[in-house]
């Protein structure tokens, strides 16, 4: 069955917000071991909560939910929790965005941040085998001189981070706001990344490509509303990397049936299914790979295209690109009833 090689296909996810991977069973667990109080009475009652009308609200409650990470175990456990889950689901391969702002505004060092999550990124791989990554996002709807000190004091870690990005409210906040600290981080040897083309218009996606000079779009399924960017992204083979259940639970689209997911695919265009912030948006990345399945018809060859394009969009040597593109060809042809 075509569930079956969803659920067990070799994969990579690209857009993954590790402070989006909080779910409420360890949010509580870390509130009460750092004696804070929430606002739920329950899991149950925290769950309830996980509404939204669009990416702004969202983010109220996102930003609450990091509170309970204060020291570098907290991180470590976050990120071990969600690495744990991406096994089970086989992700052979994460890229990991994480929010420096969201905690060194709040007084949570720096080195805590990287270091616990850093730790458990080790640890998984030698448990696992699951290789990952990890990507420093900027804070849009905070200034470019915030960003650039972020950056600075990143730097002394600058080994354990392959990329820096950008995220958090996208109205409003366009990329060539960033430009500055992204010519900066381009210069200290960093890839760039950026949301672009979610809630923002298919502007801010040509700003990513051509201000930040960006390896990756996040999202940027608005592009189909210009032909000549669709075709820019498809012609440079520039990876989107889409998250269909955070797109509706966000209201981008009504529905899953009214992704246009199959259309970016149809277009040429070089497309990576992710989860986004999982713990808030209704599933990891195998429930969103069984979500497109199941309301855009998609078939075997689609899927195992999702799959390669992960790979292939992936920040890995050519040589590592290739272990893991080796190991997905050998699943499927060897997985020819699944």
């Amino acid at each position: 069955m075509l569930e079956r090689l969803i659920e067990r296909i070799p994969k990579a996810e690209l857009h993954i917000h590790i402070e989006g991977s909080l779910e409420p069973e360890l949010m509580f667990e870390l509130a009460g071991g750092n004696r804070l109080k929430l606002p739920y009475k329950s899991v149950a009652d925290a769950r309830k909560a996980y509404e939204f009308s669009n990416l702004q609200s969202f983010l109220e409650l996102y930003y609450q939910g990091v509170s309970v990470l204060l020291d570098e175990r907290d991180f470590y456990d976050l990120t071990w929790a969600y690495l744990s889950k991406a096994h089970s689901q086989n992700v052979r391969h994460s890229e990991i965005f994480f929010d420096p702002q969201a905690h060194t505004r709040r007084g949570v060092p720096l080195n805590a941040v990287i270091n616990g999550i850093h730790q458990a990124m080790l640890d998984a791989e030698q448990r696992f085998g699951i290789s990952s990554m990890l990507i420093m996002c900027f804070l849009r709807d905070l200034s470019e001189e915030a960003a650039m000190t972020t950056l600075e004091q990143a730097l002394p870690f600058k080994e354990w981070i392959i990329a820096v990005g950008l995220d958090s409210a996208e109205v409003g906040h366009p990329p060539e706001k960033f430009s500055r600290v992204f010519d900066r981080a381009r210069a200290e040897g960093f890839l760039t990344v950026a949301h672009a083309g979610e809630e923002g218009p298919p502007e801010y996606i040509w700003q990513a490509l051509n201000r930040l000079k960006v390896s990756r779009i996040d999202h940027g399924e608005r592009c189909l509303e210009d032909p000549n960017l669709t075709a820019r992204l498809a012609a440079e083979g520039i990876p989107l990397t889409v998250c269909p259940l955070s797109n509706v639970k966000l209201r981008i689209f009504e529905s899953i049936e009214k992704h246009n997911l199959k259309q970016l695919m149809d277009r040429g265009l070089c497309v990576a299914v992710n989860s986004d912030d999982p713990a808030y948006f209704g599933g990891y990345i195998t429930e969103n790979f069984l979500a497109v399945k199941k309301a855009l018809g998609l078939d075997r060859n689609d899927i195992y295209r999702l799959a390669r394009n992960s790979f292939q969009a992936a920040f890995l040597r050519p040589d590592q690109k290739q272990v893991f593109l080796d190991e997905l060809d050998s699943y499927v042809s060897g997985n020819g009833n699944d």
